[in-house]
């Protein structure tokens, strides 16, 4: 019987994540997450890659997870609600390369695969987690396209 993600699924220590990183791609979630308006939710980042950028929500999937399990824990860490995968629709998916890493260690790129996916939201900014961005705001595809700091990453998904 397998046993809750909980039990069997945990952050890697910071040095086997980095060895992670030096040697294979990760594999991500992107939430496009769209308002009443059809406007999508941007974050500007605390931490790289992508630092300073408005950058859409997301997180890494872990070993062990499933993509259900992953996909209620990154919308619960990101935007402070578990979301179902199934309310969510693929959009596609992306690859990105950073020179950057998460731990900011010097001359260790980063390669993700990108699940893009979109959902709706109706809460309010004010039950929105802090630890990964340090303002949100809403931004109509054009203001996204027009918007020098806007990643171009969060930008391809406009395109």
């Amino acid at each position: 019987m397998k046993k809750p993600a909980t039990d069997r699924v945990a952050k890697l220590p910071v040095g086997e994540f980095l060895e992670a990183v030096r040697r294979m791609p990760l594999v991500s979630f992107d939430l496009l997450v769209r308002d009443e308006a059809g406007r999508l939710l941007l974050g500007c980042r605390k931490n790289e890659p992508a630092r300073r950028f408005w950058f859409v929500p997301g997180g890494i999937i872990r070993k062990g997870e499933t993509l259900e399990e992953a996909f209620a824990r990154i919308t619960r860490d990101e935007l402070g609600s578990s979301i179902k995968l199934a309310e969510a629709r693929l959009q596609g998916v992306y690859e990105h390369f950073y020179e950057e890493n998460a731990a900011g260690v010097d001359n260790l790129p980063t390669h993700y695969i990108v699940l893009a996916y979109e959902l709706s939201w109706r809460d309010s900014f004010a039950s929105l987690p802090v630890d990964q961005h340090e303002a949100y705001d809403w931004f109509f595809e054009q203001e996204i396209m027009d918007h020098p700091r806007v990643h171009p990453y969060t930008k391809a998904y406009c395109k």
